[in-house]
């Protein structure tokens, strides 16, 4: 019987078809994975579909993908850790084999004896290894009963008191002292910085007693004394209770109530409204401000018993140089307080933080040093980088002693009412 034309083409392209098909399933057998087979075992039976098609598109990428895998650089094998001692043996297995891929035609054969034992044999050499690595680094970091000497108590108690930063408190209280009109009474003076410097003592110790577990993940502050375990808690509560007890009594009976009054307030409002709130709000910056401002005013009410303008006005110049000195030193440390926990300014809210610095940077221009300082904090606003930042914070550190002492200069002496005579 002839055939016709159109059942002749017919069959020539049913035959192309079947014989593209039937190439396709042999490529695909000998190089995609075995997911993929079930597939094309399916495709003879079928017609050829927009998703056999797509298939070539995707066994393309798969391979793209590989070849470009094989072509990275392995990374360094990091060095073995103290914490990581405790690995399990099915971690180390699938280590070993991410390490060790194999050829896609092997992934369906059943793997020899000898290779399944090679392969369990580097796995326990690893994991034996690895156990041996944690010993040695475990008795290395084993806790150490720590001794405390007499030689070094003196130090620790240093530390402890925020030494540097008392003293910033004590140069603060002396120049309100000095700045206050009236004669200068030098007992009422020592009577005043001895009491002020224990109240500080006590302030920065009751500080680092309720901070311990925070400071020992930040690199600025896990070698104090008590997160390395240098001194006892309750030696440091006792130590904050010697100092805080007769500071606040020199400055109440030694010099007046009103000046033990502020003593006392500043030493509950920084350990139980700002060192709380520094993992709570950034507000702990505004009452840090005031915590600053209120040692130059115990000065001024120690010399004149009572406060005034002059008193407010001084406390004004301590808090607004808080802000450009502490947003200027906390934006250099911003991974630190994160890592701490701490809700600071310049980690959570970082534009505020510059604008802050430079509004009261701008509040304090009245004196021509000023100017420089303000143009500092504009340079830390627009630039925003530890550059600027350190900047600021080291101008902020001799701007203001010598703040202090240009307005000592231009103090007025007082006039003694019986003879009108000037006093010194």
């Amino acid at each position: 019987m002839a055939t016709s034309p159109h059942t002749l083409s017919s069959r020539l392209l049913t035959g192309g078809v079947g014989g593209c098909v039937w190439y396709l399933e042999r490529r695909a057998v000998q190089a995609s994975p075995h997911k993929f087979m079930h597939l094309f075992r399916n495709a003879s039976k079928q017609w050829v579909t927009f998703q056999h098609f797509t298939f070539l598109k995707r066994m393309y990428v798969t391979q793209l993908n590989r070849s470009l895998r094989q072509q990275i650089k392995p990374k360094a094998e990091p060095v073995a850790s103290p914490f990581l001692e405790k690995s399990s043996s099915s971690q180390a297995k699938a280590e070993v084999y991410e390490m060790k891929p194999f050829a896609p035609s092997t992934l369906s054969l059943p793997r020899k004896p000898n290779e399944t034992e090679l392969i369990e044999l580097e796995s326990a050499s690893i994991i034996e290894g690895s156990v041996d690595v944690g010993k040695e680094t475990k008795d290395e970091k084993q806790w150490k009963e720590m001794k405390l000497r007499v030689d070094d108590l003196p130090g620790i108690l240093a530390r402890l008191s925020k030494i540097k930063l008392t003293a910033l408190v004590v140069s603060t209280t002396s120049a309100g002292f000095a700045l206050a009109p009236g004669p200068f009474d030098l007992s009422c003076f020592l009577l005043t910085s001895v009491g002020t410097g224990l109240a500080s003592c006590a302030a920065n110790s009751i500080n680092q007693f309720f901070e311990v577990p925070f400071d020992s993940n930040m690199n600025r502050t896990k070698n104090r004394p008590l997160v390395r375990g240098q001194i006892s808690p309750l030696l440091t509560v006792t130590f904050a209770a010697c100092c805080a007890v007769p500071g606040v009594a020199l400055l109440t009976w030694g010099v007046n109530p009103l000046t033990g009054a502020l003593g006392l307030f500043n030493i509950f409002l920084y350990t139980c409204c700002y060192t709380p709130l520094k993992r709570v709000s950034i507000a702990n910056t505004w009452v840090g401000a005031v915590v600053g401002a209120i040692p130059p005013v115990m000065g001024w009410t120690a010399a004149t018993g009572s406060l005034d303008a002059g008193a407010f006005l001084l406390g004004g110049i301590l808090y607004s140089w808080q802000f450009p000195h502490f947003n200027a030193l906390s934006w250099g440390l911003r991974e630190d307080y994160s890592r701490g926990g701490y809700c600071m300014m310049s980690v959570t809210h970082p534009a505020l933080c510059r604008r802050v610095a430079l509004r009261h940077c701008l509040a304090l221009l009245a004196l021509p040093i000023n100017l420089y300082i303000s143009y500092l904090g504009f340079r830390f606003y627009r630039d925003a980088d530890r550059k600027s930042s350190r900047k600021l914070f080291f101008c902020s550190l001799w701007h203001l002693p010598l703040l202090l002492l240009l307005m000592l200069t231009c103090k007025q002496r007082g006039v003694d009412r019986d003879s009108g005579e000037p006093q010194s």
